[in-house]
């Protein structure tokens, strides 16, 4: 009776130590690493995404922003983390497509060492002009830049963002020499804009849109390959004759290495997350147009605009500091 008691409460033991164990598992968070600090669209969409996946996945996520070096750390800290699907990363276009052309040494390779999961949204950009200047379309922009070049300046909201290098696009494809005014964010180049301090402004429809219904600025094309539905009156710079489709986005990525069978569950549960009403709708209203791929079609948007940005970049003559 003796040895039995004994076995009896072995089993208990053991059983009670793989249920506590299944527990823990169950209950240990996946970690969506922001490359930059809380607030702002991108902060808002992964505090979203958070949200639909604990159903999803049934654990609890989190968001970690893990902000500096213009979000080089929050990318090394996810390539760092073991390639179980507990650490994703949610970031801009910038950091895994462009600033491979940017940083002389970022710390990371953007494609061998991160595992595309899915896009979750894209957002255009645009061109636009304060209303002391008369042009109403691009065309008329260039003829008035022509004969105003102590006019061609164009402010963007920052050196080295994408709206810079599209200035730098569109310069070169109408045969301009427009200078690149830097600010620190749209707020105060739109300010400039409207009081007449500075001509031009390229920077996303997201920032523009309200100006334009307001009649406070003028926006002139957009850069998607099709219309903006926020901005439904402005026609796209390939319907006003210029050759120019550029667009940002918002993706996912695991550690390179990540299995495969793990991809495809993450990816099911975010785009189950991004097609959802509720989520679309909340998405449209930060000014993102929801998308949701597979995470094929994410590394070949990936791959596709990092040669697209590259020209763009070696343009414009800008190199980042370290």
């Amino acid at each position: 009776m003796k040895r039995w008691s004994i076995a009896l409460v072995a089993l208990a033991v053991g059983a009670l130590a793989t249920t506590t164990a299944q527990a823990q598992l169950v209950e240990q968070p996946v970690r969506i690493v922001f490359p930059f600090g809380a607030g702002g669209t991108g902060d808002a969409l992964a505090r979203l995404l958070a949200e639909k996946m604990r159903a999803g996945l049934n654990r609890p996520v989190i968001v970690e922003n893990r902000s500096g070096a213009a979000g080089r750390l929050g990318v090394q800290a996810v390539k760092a983390a073991p390639a179980d699907g507990m650490t994703l990363l949610l970031t801009p276009i910038a950091p895994v497509a462009v600033y491979q052309h940017v940083y002389k040494s970022l710390g990371y390779d953007p494609i061998a060492d991160l595992d595309p999961v899915a896009q979750i949204s894209t957002f255009d950009f645009g061109i636009a002009v304060g209303n002391h200047v008369p042009a109403k379309s691009v065309k008329e922009l260039v003829e008035w830049v022509k004969a105003n070049p102590k006019e061609a300046n164009f402010a963007s909201p920052g050196a080295g963002t994408l709206p810079h290098f599209l200035g730098v696009l569109l310069s070169q494809r109408a045969g301009l020499d427009l200078k690149h005014i830097s600010y620190r964010g749209s707020a105060p180049a739109l300010t400039d804009l409207i009081g007449g301090q500075i001509p031009i402004i390229v920077t996303t429809v997201s920032d523009l849109t309200e100006m334009h219904k307001g009649g406070r600025v003028r926006v002139l094309a957009v850069s998607g390959d099709k219309r903006s539905q926020f901005l439904p009156d402005v026609p796209t710079f390939a319907e006003t004759g210029y050759d120019l489709k550029a667009s940002g986005w918002y993706g996912m990525f695991a550690p390179a290495k990540t299995p495969a069978d793990m991809i495809a569950t993450l990816n099911k549960v975010m785009v189950d997350a991004v097609k959802s009403p509720e989520v679309m709708e909340r998405l449209l209203a930060i000014g993102l147009q929801p998308t949701g791929t597979t995470a094929a079609e994410m590394a070949a948007i990936q791959k596709q605009d990092s040669a697209f940005w590259a020209p763009a970049v070696k343009a414009s003559g800008f190199t980042a500091e370290e």
